[in-house]
């Protein structure tokens, strides 16, 4: 009954992966994605994360001042996302502002969801001819055999969950470690008060505060309410987390429902919480007396019905030198697959034998794909 230009429908609409699914169809799509989620490399990840971010904060370090969510939050997830996919440049950035259209359920949502699909489509078609040691080439692989429809449909999802999610848990943890008197002063403490952070930023803020969508099979009755069979139903993640009737103190409480629970349960949390901390902790390293540009009072939550997400986040510090000098800042080793993914797959009934990763040519070193980065960092500077 949903008019199919509504600005919610690429959304909530149905898609063949795991969030859509139940029984044996579910455990299909989520056996494919959590087996490529397997792959990765925890600890090459981590460094992964940091040497791109080391990268940005060389962009505005020497400025002294910067919009973080623009110019760190929102960048560092698609670098990663570049390589976690095998994408090439010309392709990520339409799919990530696609997809921060459908999150935004603007007006063209409906339009940036076609483009998206096309643009995914191009993704896979390009893997089929050069396959990597990346997701979207394991899922090609994967003895699931999903079809060009449902590899897309399995591409939003792990997009979807890891890109502008991830930006607003690194933006929405960084306000309160540069805002809130509990965390003030503790910058400098190790990891635990970026930890802290990033968990009370998931209790009181989750970067998506109302998704999981649900189409009950029958007429329901949920806490006196009546829900008929086939109704849309959200559930609202950030309203559970925030039920006054919870205890109060939730220090090293992780029972929050940012990241869902149960059969849904997102299979990328740990991907997604070592982006964000492993982000923060390289930023308040590299510039220790960054402070809000402006009142907290003054900061804006950007509109929409699923996200939670600031605006802006203004921010100045005195400079720092940018750790590389030009010619290395655009030295990280881009090989395919490089060296930030598990060569060999996960013990799994469901993954292939034969691994798909291309083992590193000799003397590819980190300076031996400097394009890649030139392109991207160029069209930064630029924009």
């Amino acid at each position: 009954t949903v008019p199919m230009d509504s600005p919610v429908v690429p959304m909530m609409m149905y898609r063949p992966n795991p969030m859509y699914t139940d029984g044996e169809e579910h455990d299909r799509y989520r056996g494919a994605v959590s087996d490529t989620l397997n792959r990765l490399n925890p600890h090459a990840l981590r460094t992964y994360v940091e040497e791109s971010a080391d990268l940005l904060i060389d962009l505005f370090g020497p400025e002294g001042e910067a919009e973080l969510l623009s110019e760190y939050c929102a960048r560092l997830p698609l670098l990663v996302f570049n390589q976690l996919f095998g994408c090439p440049p010309e392709l990520s950035e339409t799919m990530v502002k696609g997809m921060a259209a459908l999150l935004d359920a603007s007006e063209d949502a409906v339009e940036a969801n076609a483009v998206l699909i096309e643009t995914l489509l191009a993704l896979i078609a390009l893997k089929r001819l050069e396959p990597g040691a990346d997701i979207t080439s394991w899922l090609l692989a994967h003895p699931a055999r999903l079809n060009d429809e449902e590899l897309v449909s399995q591409l939003i999802l792990l997009l979807g969950a890891g890109v502008e999610p991830v930006q607003n848990l690194i933006c929405n943890a960084l306000r309160l470690l540069l805002s809130d008197e509990r965390f003030a002063g503790d910058l400098s403490g190790g990891t635990m008060p970026v930890d802290e952070a990033l968990d009370e930023a998931l209790w009181t803020d989750p970067p998506i505060a109302n998704y999981a969508t649900h189409f009950p099979v029958r007429d329901v009755t949920i806490a006196g309410h009546r829900v008929g069979k086939g109704t849309p139903l959200l559930i609202s993640m950030g309203a559970a987390n925030n039920d006054p009737q919870l205890v109060s103190d939730r220090r090293g409480n992780r029972a929050h429902l940012a990241f869902g629970a149960g059969p849904h349960a997102c299979p990328a949390k740990d991907p997604a919480r070592i982006i964000a901390s492993t982000a923060v902790e390289k930023l308040l390293d590299r510039v220790p007396d960054i402070e809000l540009a402006v009142d907290p009072a003054q900061l804006h939550w950007r509109p929409g019905p699923f996200h939670r997400a600031l605006a802006a986040l203004p921010v100045h510090f005195p400079p720092v030198a940018a750790k590389y000098d030009q010619a290395g800042a655009t030295a990280t080793d881009q090989t395919t697959g490089g060296n930030a993914w598990t060569p060999s797959p996960a013990p799994s009934s469901s993954t292939p034998k034969g691994a798909t990763s291309t083992g590193r040519e000799p003397g590819s070193g980190n300076g031996a794909q400097r394009p890649w980065w030139n392109s991207l960092i160029t069209w930064w500077r630029g924009r």
